[in-house]
């Protein structure tokens, strides 16, 4: 048999179980063609020596936001690295807006009021950027602090009478302005004025994205997120920017795109009695290829922890009165989930709150409960703060709980002023999952924390904020599991076990060549692993020079 492509002298983890390890891979057609003694004797278009390299199933985000991702890349860098205090991102407001035209926006991301002290004010932000319009994201997304100039670009007017919104917060002064600060929905407010961005612009963040995310080993990412400017994503015409890239040949990662879930709605009739609720053509969850497809709707239940405002049963810790809110009133949520899977959708709600868990086991219990379906796997997106009732309540409904490994370091040390001492043992809990028999998959959640899935596996299995401290480390995983995590896990939580996350016969080509073995290092070590080549479909695409071409 003439092969595509040998990749030899390597050694493979297979995550099968009936050949757990193998030296050479044959490609045919973007599939494997088959392991060791399966493609022995054949010849090959191209053979690529591993020089003896490890190799593991190409890395899967199960969320990961890649146009965010790419968008950050253009913008200016809020970082704590970057920017290490209010003084110093003051400065790069004002380099960045010296360098800008007069009435040009300085667009930024990234910082943390946990690592910096304080938010951002308008009126700081007005003299660093000498009157230009700001808009700075927080880096959970789920804030942004707004200058003056920008306020007025939506119509307020001295940020004055700037309205309260539902499931947001307007953070004021004394005499009722707004003080810069606009949480959860509010900030629609002021992004409305910046979105959508204009389809070139959005191709270019979706292939800058995706370079990044083969940088770090990423073969499949799911996006949990387009099609509206009021929610997550950029348009309507986002999915449309996503077929561009990929026509051009600079997709390269494999895409699942989660339709937010006000993207949907009533099309019509489906039936006698029924109407058909999602997007137009009847297109749903599943509709695609191995390279770009439909995923599940995707939702906001709350907010975010070290914003202190996901929705939480008992007050924040370092901030009594403050439990958080929902983005949707508890009557809204129940519908949306419960129309959407009546008519065949996954649904991926972010809930990381307790309370607001609650209330979304609630309506995915009521949903199966009127419209039984076999096998839907809606997911809890973070799960970040649950109870050994809402563990077993998540196991005995056949949900996904998508945590972070990430979070536990770049922003456990704020996480745990959130939570304090004892609701801290119940954060982002993975042990307990897998020991109810949940599949786990592995994510991220870029750009609010680092991308790579090495950085990730590496806090999944140690479990440690950026101080040192532990977090909840009964919930530890093994690297293994980590491993696993990232790739059968997340391809089952999007329904795709049966063509990605094992190397065996029949199945897609996607691997990740690294510099040591992730299960025979130091446990403290996995972090110091790098990435030596991406292999999409049997393409390389992406190489540092670890590979060897004949």
């Amino acid at each position: 048999m003439r092969l595509d492509a040998l990749f030899h002298n390597g050694r493979f983890t297979t995550l099968d179980p009936d050949r757990p390890t193998a030296r050479a891979l044959g490609v045919l057609g973007g599939r494997i063609a088959g392991v060791d003694d399966e493609v022995a004797g054949c010849t090959a278009d191209t053979v690529v020596d591993l020089g003896g390299a490890p190799a593991v199933p190409g890395f899967n985000d199960a969320h990961h936001h890649l146009s965010l991702v790419g968008k950050g890349l253009r913008e200016l860098d809020c970082s704590y690295e970057s920017a290490p205090g209010l003084d110093a991102l003051y400065r790069a407001v004002a380099e960045r807006a010296s360098a800008l035209p007069p009435d040009a926006w300085v667009l930024g991301a990234g910082y943390d009021q946990n690592k910096i002290g304080a938010h951002p004010t308008a009126e700081a932000l007005d003299r660093a950027a000498q009157g230009r319009p700001v808009w700075l994201v927080h880096t959970s997304h789920h804030m942004a602090v707004a200058s003056t100039a920008a306020f007025e670009r939506a119509g307020f007017t001295g940020r004055r009478d700037v309205p309260d919104v539902p499931g947001g917060h307007v953070v004021r002064e004394a005499d009722g302005r707004a003080e810069g600060l606009l949480q959860e929905t509010a900030m629609h407010l002021v992004e409305q004025v910046l979105r959508p961005e204009p389809v070139d612009e959005w191709t270019a963040n979706i292939a800058a994205g995706a370079r990044a995310a083969l940088e770090a080993g990423l073969t499949s990412v799911t996006e949990p997120g387009i099609g509206v400017t009021d929610g997550i994503g950029n348009g309507p015409a986002d999915l449309d920017a996503y077929q561009r890239v990929r026509e051009r040949g600079l997709l390269g990662v494999r895409m699942t795109v989660m339709p937010y879930i006000t993207a949907l709605h009533d099309c019509g009739l489906l039936e006698q009695g029924t109407t058909w609720y999602g997007l137009d053509l009847g297109l749903r969850t599943g509709f695609g290829d191995e390279w770009l497809r439909i995923g599940p709707a995707k939702m906001m239940a709350d907010g975010s922890l070290i914003g202190r405002s996901a929705a939480m049963c008992c007050d924040y810790h370092d901030t009594p009165g403050n439990s958080g809110l929902l983005q949707y009133e508890r009557e809204q949520i129940r519908r949306y989930i419960v129309e959407a899977h009546r008519c065949g959708w996954q649904v991926a709600t972010h809930a990381i709150g307790d309370a607001a868990l609650d209330v979304v086991l609630d309506a995915y219990e009521e949903a199966q409960r009127r419209h039984p379906r076999t096998d839907v796997r809606h997911r809890v997106e973070h799960a970040a703060v649950t109870s050994e009732a809402q563990v077993a309540r998540i196991a005995e409904l056949g949900l996904i709980p998508v945590p972070q490994g990430r979070f536990l370091s770049e922003i456990g040390d704020g996480l745990l002023s959130a939570l304090g001492p004892d609701r801290s043992e119940r954060a982002y809990r993975m042990r307990a999952f897998l020991d109810a028999g949940v599949v786990l998959p592995g994510s991220s959640d870029a750009p609010v924390v680092a991308s790579h899935p090495l950085l990730s596996i590496h806090d999944m299995v140690n479990r440690r904020t950026a101080s040192g401290a532990p977090i909840a480390p009964h919930e530890a995983v093994t690297a293994r599991e980590a491993l696993y995590a990232y790739t059968v896990g997340s391809a089952h939580a999007v329904h795709e076990e049966h063509r990605k996350g094992i190397l065996r016969r029949g199945m897609l080509a996607d691997f990740t060549v690294l510099s040591d073995d992730l299960l025979a290092v130091a446990p403290g070590r996995i972090g110091e692993l790098t990435v030596g080549a991406t292999v999409v479909g049997g393409r390389v695409a992406h190489d540092t020079g670890a590979l060897t071409f004949s």
